[in-house]
């Protein structure tokens, strides 16, 4: 086959999946991505635009389908980019992710580790407990709310969203309605004089508690405090009305300010057989039942501990980016003293609140700090590290901690098997740890995304000196 051109159709065999859902196949020896397309799937596409590795093409026809394509159950589906992989069945969904994470491990850290079966979501809709949801006003004064469409900024506009919680999700048209009845500015990319950004939700699974968020870039919004009121007077379950200020024209959702407008700055949620309180502005995992799972298998690791916890000589784990506690208390309610490492001051305050709201206060540490810096004051002693990092995963120096006072067993929940690789590979090779078991848990159904718990054992004669 000659030069490629744009404006070329191709006929592509589709054998796997790119990060964003999009289906991967080969024209020639060209790489070309085919948003819509699934592995095994032969299609015509439109050659668009080439990038410096491969094609980006457009679906034109469906020569071979997949026999794991449905029809999504969203009619938004194909446009909007919130969910890539609706038309994809769970099964399929979740033998995908499987694989992924397998050959992330084989590529990036040449492991050959066994991968669990992925633990599924036991629905694959009406799942997420929280929404942070872009706004803008059309030149008409509608307001539009929406995720972006697939490869642009360009809003899909929606009023209803099958994988929001539905009681967060019966929320969305009528605030979007009452915002279209204010003359408030709407610019979430701060192109103007500024104004509202988005619209944030959040529902307690367990407790149907909801917290109703506005994202400005400024206060300026007459009457706000007003309408702030009539949705908590108009919906009992709205526990609180708050407006988070992000002034920078970035991507960043959420500034570093929030105010309360009426009721509550935070929700109660029960997990796992304990009452957190959540903020809008702090990180829970959106998949709460997912997340729970979490835990026993957590508990199991701390469980095959040489010296186990007990009420008279309980051992210590380090909770690294321990959030508010999320999965620090259930591990002090098994009788471990934990340790608590997070950098923002506002996560640290609910853990606190949340310990003493459980009576594990006398089993919990929380300390707002750097983790890197502070696990070389922590970690020498302690029996297990837990580790839950964002999605860029470790940084050098916590690394580096790790590697310098080894703990006999760590525990790593990750949301990206690609970070998640090249860090196993570092303390693998290392020759500190080994790898004892990986689980991948699915608490992003519907998108490529998927989380991963693995841990691992302190080799024999790896103990800090």
């Amino acid at each position: 086959m000659g030069e490629l051109a744009a404006g070329q159709r191709c006929e592509v065999l589709i054998d796997d999946l790119g990060r964003e859902g999009q289906g991967i196949g080969r024209c020639g020896d060209a790489v070309v991505f085919v948003p819509g397309a699934l592995p095994g799937e032969r299609a015509e596409v439109l050659l668009v635009r080439r990038a410096r590795r491969h094609w980006w093409s457009q679906l034109e026809r469906i020569l071979e389908p997949s026999p794991a394509r449905r029809t999504p159950p969203c009619i938004l589906a194909e446009r909007c980019g919130g969910c890539t992989l609706q038309h994809l069945d769970p099964q399929a969904q979740a033998a995908w992710k499987h694989d992924a994470v397998r050959q992330a491990l084989q590529r990036i850290a040449a492991l050959e580790a066994e991968v669990q079966p992925v633990v599924q979501a036991d629905s694959a809709l009406a799942y997420r407990n929280r929404a942070i949801i872009p706004l803008e006003r059309a030149a008409d004064g509608r307001v539009r709310c929406g995720y972006y469409r697939r490869g642009s900024h360009r809003i899909v506009n929606l009023s209803r969203c099958p994988v929001l919680d539905p009681r967060i999700d019966a929320l969305v048209s009528p605030i979007k309605a009452d915002l279209e009845a204010t003359d408030w500015p709407i610019d979430r990319d701060c192109h103007a004089a500024g104004g509202l950004r988005h619209l944030a939700l959040r529902v307690g699974v367990r407790t149907g508690e909801v917290l109703i968020t506005l994202i400005s870039s400024h206060e300026r919004l007459a009457g706000l405090e007003a309408l702030a009121q009539a949705w908590m007077d108009r919906w009992p379950e709205v526990v609180g009305v708050t407006l988070n200020v992000q002034p920078r024209p970035d991507n960043r959702l959420m500034g570093p300010d929030t105010r309360v407008l009426a009721g509550r700055a935070s929700l109660r949620e029960r997990f796992a057989g304990l009452e957190l309180s959540i903020a809008t502005d702090t990180f829970f995992q959106v998949c709460t039942a997912q997340a729970e799972r979490v835990v026993p298998l957590l508990l199991q690791a701390l469980a095959t501990m040489a010296r186990p916890a007990s009420s008279h000589h309980p051992g210590t784990v380090i909770d690294a980016y321990c959030g508010i506690g999320t999965y620090s208390l259930p591990i002090a309610a098994a009788g471990w003293q934990v340790e608590g490492l997070e950098l923002n001051p506002g996560a640290v305050a609910l853990a606190r609140r949340n310990a003493t709201a459980n009576g594990l206060e006398g089993r919990c540490r929380f300390r707002a700090a750097d983790v890197g810096t502070a696990l070389a004051e922590r970690l020498p002693g302690a029996e297990a590290l837990v580790l839950d990092p964002p999605r860029r995963g470790l940084d050098p120096a916590v690394l580096a901690q790790i590697l310098a006072h080894p703990p006999p067993l760590l525990v790593y929940l990750s949301c990206d098997p690609a970070t998640l690789a090249r860090d196993l590979q570092q303390l693998v090779d290392s020759g500190a740890f080994a790898l004892v078991s990986v689980q991948p848990l699915d608490f992003f159904p519907h998108t490529t995304h998927v989380e991963v718990l693995s841990v691992l054992r302190r080799r024999e004669g790896n103990a800090a000196a």
